[in-house]
C-alpha cells in the first residue's frame, strides 16, 4: 500500500496578514473564493471558537444538472492570525455527515479530514501553507483547492485596487 501524500499548498500573497486572515475566517470573505473554479458559496457559518462549528454549502453547475455540497466541521486549534485548524465532513442538506458508503467509498472509511492553515506575515505580503490532512494530492479536492487558491488570489487582488 502507499502512502497517502495530502493536499498542501504553499503561496505568498501580496497582502497584510490581517487580509489572509480574514479571507479564512469571516464568513462572509471565505465565500467569495473557495471551492473550485465555477462554483459558488451560497451559505457560510463558521463560529470561530475552539470548538466552535463551520458549515459551508458550495453550489455547481454539473453535466447532469445543478449540485450542492454541504461541509461541517469544528474548529479545532486558532491561534490568530498565524494558525487555524478545522475538521471537514460531507455533509447531507441538514449537516449530517455522510458515511462512506454513502459517498461511493468502503464502508468504514473514515470521512472526516483536517485543514490546516499557517500564515507566515512577511511585511507587505503574506506566505500561507495549507494542508488537508486526508485528501490526496491528486484527487479531485487537491485539484479543487488549488482553484480555489486561485480564486484567493483574484479576491486579495480585487480588494486591493
Amino acid at each position: 500500500m502507499t502512502e497517502m501524500k495530502n493536499v498542501e499548498i504553499e503561496r505568498t500573497f501580496a497582502a497584510p496578514i490581517d487580509l489572509i486572515w480574514s479571507m479564512w475566517t469571516e464568513a462572509e470573505h471565505f465565500s467569495k473564493w473557495y471551492g473550485p473554479m465555477g462554483a459558488t458559496i451560497p451559505a457560510a457559518e463558521m463560529n470561530l471558537t475552539v470548538g466552535g462549528s463551520r458549515r459551508i454549502t458550495m453550489a455547481m453547475e454539473t453535466p447532469g444538472g445543478p449540485m450542492e455540497m454541504h461541509f461541517i466541521g469544528e474548529y479545532s486549534e486558532i491561534t490568530p492570525k498565524t494558525r487555524l485548524v478545522y475538521t471537514e465532513s460531507v455533509a447531507n442538506a441538514e449537516g449530517v455527515p455522510l458515511k462512506s458508503e454513502e459517498m461511493g467509498m468502503p464502508a468504514g472509511m473514515p470521512m472526516a479530514t483536517s485543514v490546516v492553515v499557517e500564515l507566515e506575515d512577511l511585511g507587505d505580503s503574506t506566505k500561507m501553507v495549507m494542508t488537508h490532512v486526508g485528501v490526496p494530492a491528486d484527487s479531485p479536492g487537491g485539484q479543487g483547492w488549488n482553484m480555489a487558491m486561485d480564486k484567493l488570489e483574484a479576491r486579495i487582488a480585487e480588494l486591493s485596487k
